[in-house]
């Protein structure tokens, strides 16, 4: 398994345009092999004394966290899905992002433990 774990700074306003542009990107993301993704809408988030979760994508008043992680069967899997998705012309037919994303942050993981 590999993960691209996500986190976004969103209006809290825009929940609903979040939540349906991911839907749109869903079915491309699992065509090219991502088997589960997962979005999560912060409610319980502090803020830290050093940094935080706003501090790490410059967040501004009235907008929320959101947690996001994308499951794929291998790193080789998701290299080559993300660059099939990148390129194929039906993203476009998903739309603009309704959140900024010069300050979305994320990078992809190997787990090392998983315990249920």
């Amino acid at each position: 398994m590999y993960l691209d774990g996500v986190i976004i700074p969103v209006p809290s306003g825009n929940k609903d345009a979040y939540l349906d542009h991911t839907r749109k990107m869903w079915p491309l993301m699992k065509e090219f092999g991502a088997t589960r993704m997962i979005e999560c809408w912060g409610d319980d988030v502090p803020k830290g004394n050093v940094t935080d979760f706003y501090a790490s994508v410059k967040a501004e008043p009235g907008e929320t966290i959101v947690f996001s992680w994308i499951e794929w069967p291998s790193k080789a899997v998701r290299d080559e899905g993300s660059k099939k998705m990148m390129s194929d012309p039906r993203m476009k037919d998903v739309g603009a992002m309704p959140f900024d994303g010069k300050r979305l942050i994320y990078g992809g993981f190997t787990p090392v433990l998983d315990l249920k």
